[in-house]
């Protein structure tokens, strides 16, 4: 009778596979989600200290220095060419001193020199057209006011034109690792319970034929 009782317990090989296949999205959740909290979650809080300031335009003017970029041509093609360097001064409202704008915290982090960085085209008078094409646009909002990103404790002389990340990043970051770690718990508990009940009513009718 116990032998009958262990073997009704066993699992079928389709509930076999597909609790292997809630415990290894259980286990992609929880990886998923220590790999992308250290990848993105503290880069995302530290950008997002960046508080969204008032900026005025003070003056659009190239330094005079070239700096190289690296463009790629193809599978094994690469080389360097060299761009001018732009640089766009800002007035904001929250320390009322000058700074440099920068588009994003990629650039500034690249070339902190540099408000604008080109497209790395392989023709050094390509990387400059472009230059001078942010310039002009640039050069026609001075003394215009516009929305920028500011860090003072980090980063005092230098403002964002926009944040590479925001609460979406945040959101994401934890919210798609959650969803596969509670997909994964939810088949392994409903395959046992499924199990659990199926065994009951089996011994349940043997007892009403016995």
């Amino acid at each position: 009778m116990m032998a009958r009782l262990r073997v009704s317990y066993e699992y079928s090989e389709a509930e076999d596979k597909t609790i292997r296949l809630g415990l290894f999205l259980i286990v992609c959740g929880i990886v998923s989600l220590f790999s992308l909290c250290f990848c993105w979650l503290n880069p995302t809080l530290q950008n997002m200290q960046c508080k969204p300031v008032n900026c005025t335009v003070l003056s659009v003017q190239q330094s005079g220095e070239m700096f190289e970029c690296t463009f790629t041509c193809g599978v094994d093609c690469k080389g360097t060419s060299r761009y001018p360097c732009l640089q766009i001064y800002v007035n904001n409202s929250e320390s009322y001193s000058q700074a440099l704008l920068h588009f994003n915290e990629q650039q500034l982090l690249i070339n902190p020199k540099c408000s604008y960085l080109p497209p790395c085209a392989r023709d050094n008078q390509k990387n400059t057209d472009s230059v001078l094409k942010k310039q002009h646009d640039w050069t026609k909002n001075i003394s215009q006011s516009f929305t920028c990103f500011f860090d003072q404790q980090r980063r005092p002389d230098d403002v964002l034109l926009e944040r590479s990340h925001d609460e979406s990043v945040l959101l994401h970051c934890v919210l798609w690792p959650l969803v596969s770690l509670l997909v994964g718990v939810l088949i392994v508990v409903l395959t046992v319970c499924a199990r659990s009940l199926a065994v009951r009513a089996e011994a349940l009718q043997k007892r009403k034929f016995s």
